[in-house]
């Protein structure tokens, strides 16, 4: 800002402008010699006057480079790609599967069928291939531009027709004065409702409001690829135990843990850090989560498609529940088997593929509930009943009277339990699961030889193989040049323990009846009675029984509660039956 000029008389510095004569003068009065202001208005303008034009350069604003890699793929190719990526590993689930317990070439088929059909049941199946997708789109625009030239001649043949036919109009118009007014303010009553929901609409859109996108959900994760083998199984009829898949993802033998290391770079390089999260499962799945997606696949496929998963193979998987977990006899195989039978226990993957119950009264249910567990898991609950019918489990001796009782074939408790609780120590020796997430292990007590192994362990799970040596193994086992034999079967699965041969119960002869029989004084214990505890050779055997099954104690417990009160409902209705028939013979 310019200094102020001072007055040269009294040295002012605040001057004031007079709007009648223009002078400016002081604060004082003092007026400025030499100072003249002159305004002019002109009434016309000349023809001439100089403009300015300004140009406007042709360079382009530099774009805003994007920082994305150009690699990866993202909205619908991403889910598209990401599908592909659990198709190879069900690939490598599949030849892995055949090589360990030797399973015939028809597998694979039934599991690419199986595939299918999952595919097509989920809630947002997988988009079409991006690049024929684009391709068609490409296609259908380059048709429509083709024929966009023909639609305007057309359309201007069409106004020279409304030209020459200007009469035809007027009378149209005549006629639409006819038209019902009721006709009209319907219509225009339904074009305000129209109009105001396009305004929410846009109003929406305006406030940012979109609808949730979730890249994958429950049913599109790596766990649905075991669900899909499970499903498999059952259609060949392979007894198959979903802890015996377990075991195999714990082992690293089955690809589930870790497993992008398996998949060639020229895929992985293409995945986002949510597909990366989504393809990499922290732990192994468990028995009821897995039970619950192959139940649900197996329920789909027969409600949409007619296909109908056959029943387990039971009879295998029941002597192995016996025989492996139990550590019991032929004869505790064929209890549980008839006690199965009593409590209409189901065999199928889902409830609703199974038989309905017989309803004797209008009000009876039409399947019992703890119907949807496990099979595997519904056996050794029917074994475990079987067992406190013989020996109680309660601290208390049981002995039959007669030899014709099925309890006199079955061993000794004292020896039983004994031979039982060494079970587990001898599964941890021999089983091969040192290295398992659940088995504690110390490497300060190991010895050389564990420790090699456990090297080797590490060395096969957790070093990525080179790319060369990964891609070409994947070309030799998934698209063989010539077949050749598949080499002797290794051992997938490890021998379980079993108990000892030990001698048979004895059989009360009426010199004491202060002891028990089978099946008298039974308790039946409340699962979730939190203050409760189990007795000790019950809890020995639930414990023992929910490790090898794959549940946790409390599950275990309730099942068998609800077998137990199963059973003695059945065991009321019959008896009340027989005493009716005992009541009219009487009366005859």
């Amino acid at each position: 800002m310019a200094p102020r000029r001072k007055c040269p008389v009294c040295g002012s510095k605040q001057w004031h402008k007079d709007s009648s004569s223009g002078l400016v003068a002081c604060s004082e009065g003092h007026v400025i010699q030499n100072y003249r202001n002159e305004s002019g208005e002109t009434q016309d303008l000349g023809n001439y006057a100089m403009r300015k034009r300004t140009l406007k350069s042709g360079r382009q604003k530099k774009a805003r480079q994007s920082r994305a890699d150009p690699k990866l793929y993202h909205g619908e190719r991403a889910r598209f790609h990401y599908y592909q990526c659990l198709q190879l590993v069900l690939r490598k689930q599949i030849a892995a599967l055949i090589a360990l317990w030797d399973l015939p070439p028809e597998f694979e088929i039934v599991c690419r069928d199986t595939w299918t059909l999952h595919l097509t049941l989920l809630p947002r199946p997988p988009p079409a291939e991006p690049y024929h997708h684009m391709r068609e789109q490409k296609s259908n625009d380059s048709d429509a531009g083709d024929t966009k030239p023909a639609l305007e001649n057309l359309e201007e043949s069409r106004y020279d027709d409304d030209d020459d036919g200007g009469g035809d109009r007027q009378s149209s118009s005549s006629s639409s004065e006819d038209e019902d007014p009721e006709l009209v303010e319907l219509l225009r009553e339904n074009s305000e409702f129209s109009s105001s929901d396009e305004e929410k609409g846009h109003a929406s859109q305006k406030q940012g409001v979109q609808p949730s996108y979730r890249f994958i959900g429950t049913y599109d994760r790596p766990v649905n690829c075991i669900a899909v083998l499970v499903v498999a199984c059952w259609a060949m009829r392979l007894p198959l135990m979903y802890k015996d898949l377990i075991d195999l993802v714990e082992s690293y033998e089955l690809p589930y843990l870790d497993f992008l290391r398996l998949l060639p770079s020229d895929m992985t390089c293409h995945l986002t850090k949510h597909a990366v999260r989504a393809l990499s499962p922290r732990f192994p799945p468990s028995t009821l989560y897995l039970h619950r997606l192959a139940s649900r696949l197996a329920k789909l496929m027969y409600a949409n498609y007619g296909v109908f998963t056959p029943e387990l193979n039971v009879s295998p998987v029941l002597w192995r529940a016996v025989h492996q977990c139990l550590g019991s006899t032929p004869t505790l195989y064929r209890l549980a088997k008839r006690l199965g039978h009593i409590l209409s226990l189901p065999l199928t993957l889902h409830h609703s593929l199974s038989p309905t119950l017989r309803r004797v009264a209008p009000g009876d249910p039409e399947s019992h509930l703890y119907d949807n567990v496990p099979p595997e898991l519904a056996l050794v609950a029917t074994a475990i009943v079987v067992l406190k019918l013989v020996y109680g489990l309660d601290g208390k001796l049981r002995l039959p009277r007669v030899v014709e009782d099925p309890a006199s074939a079955l061993p000794d408790v004292n020896g039983y339990l004994s031979a039982f609780g060494k079970m587990e120590e001898a599964d941890d020796r021999h089983n091969g699961k040192h290295f398992s997430s659940r088995v504690p292990m110390s490497t300060g007590n190991t010895d050389d030889a564990t420790l090699d192994e456990f090297l080797d362990f590490c060395e096969r799970v957790l070093v990525k193989p080179q790319n060369g040596e990964a891609d070409q193994q994947i070309l030799d086992n998934h698209f063989p040049l010539s077949t050749g034999s598949r080499g002797a079967r290794p051992d997938a699965i490890a021998p379980h323990s079993t108990a000892p041969r030990h001698s048979a119960t004895t059989i009360n002869d009426g010199e004491t009846d202060e002891v028990l029989q089978p099946g008298e004084s039974y308790t039946i214990y409340h699962s979730r009675d939190v203050l409760g505890n189990l007795p000790e050779e019950q809890a020995l055997i639930i414990i023992r029984s929910a490790k090898w099954v794959g549940v946790s104690d409390d599950y275990l417990c309730g099942v068998v509660e609800r077998f137990e009160r199963r059973l003695r409902r059945w065991y009321y209705r019959e008896g009340r039956g027989e005493q009716d028939t005992e009541v009219d013979g009487m009366e005859d």
